[in-house]
């Protein structure tokens, strides 16, 4: 499907709007500012195959370019977020490629944990039940994660014969939950129960399963009211900082708000101050 309509300047297309994008190998739905992705196989606790992936993949890029989605919730039909790849439509074939299609393959995976970084708009995680292998990295690589207290979150890479580090996890899960944490989790493949994640930092709050995905949509609706470009430039930042000295984080961050100063939100926010109003942001 076509994400864009071409424009009077051909350099310069206008994007349609990202509440109409198609998807077949999940579900996609929009409520005013806010995208739902739901993982929806449930019968097999959601596992991604090939084409999900690569969808995904094109769905948050598409979202670099939205005009009407502010924020993103991703969550998991059936009471489980993610069980990873599909053992039989990719671990088997795996089995059976060579070196230079395996490779393309990871690098295919890791795709989408780039694209989820690189899309401007805050994502939330709902994770509920089974949270493991490439759906641990679909959560990791949201920027906030609630949790329900059935959640049990595996990187059980190391299970399965291979490595810890795929899809940016050795990168990744350090920040978030600390390297000793991070190791042990990576090493050994065991799942992090709710509660753990929870006193970890991995998760930012838990709800009961009948209102987790309300909670997840709620904190989406309360970030997509507020300056989408300042969270945009705020997401930005939080990702580039990670390779900077603390002067050139300083300095990055310097014009990065100044840059946002520009922005209409900025003054609207001033002037609602000044009357004594909550400002209504409106993303310009």
């Amino acid at each position: 499907m076509k994400h864009y309509v071409g424009s009077a300047n051909p350099m310069r297309p206008r994007f349609e709007a990202t509440a109409a994008y198609e998807a077949r190998h999940f579900s996609w739905h929009c409520n005013g500012p806010v995208g739902t992705i739901t993982l929806n196989r449930p019968q097999r606790k959601n596992p991604l195959s090939f084409d999900s992936y690569a969808e995904l993949c094109g769905l948050f890029d598409a979202l670099r370019r939205s005009v009407d989605v502010k924020a993103v919730v991703v969550a998991g039909a059936g009471g489980n977020f993610c069980s990873g790849g599909d053992v039989h439509e990719i671990i088997g074939p795996l089995t059976k490629m060579s070196m230079p299609e395996m490779l393309e393959f990871t690098r295919m995976t890791g795709d989408l944990v780039k694209s989820m970084r690189n899309c401007p708009q805050p994502i939330i995680g709902a994770i509920d039940g089974i949270c493991a292998g490439a759906g641990a990295m679909i959560a990791l690589a949201c920027d906030m994660r609630l949790g329900a207290p059935s959640a049990k979150t595996a990187f059980l890479f190391t299970r399965v014969g291979l490595a810890g580090a795929d899809m940016g996890a050795c990168a990744l899960l350090p920040r978030v939950i600390g390297q000793g944490r991070a190791s042990e989790l990576l090493f050994t493949g065991r799942a992090m129960n709710a509660q753990e994640g929870l006193a970890w930092g991995f998760f930012n709050a838990l709800h009961d399963s009948a209102d987790l995905l309300a909670k997840a949509q709620a904190l989406a609706a309360e970030l997509a009211s507020g300056p989408t470009f300042g969270h945009a430039m705020t997401k930005t930042m939080l990702q580039q900082e990670w390779a900077m000295t603390i002067e050139q984080a300083v300095e990055a961050e310097a014009q990065a708000q100044a840059i946002c100063m520009q922005t209409k939100d900025f003054k609207r926010a001033f002037d609602a101050f000044a009357a004594r109003q909550k400002p209504v942001f409106m993303g310009d």
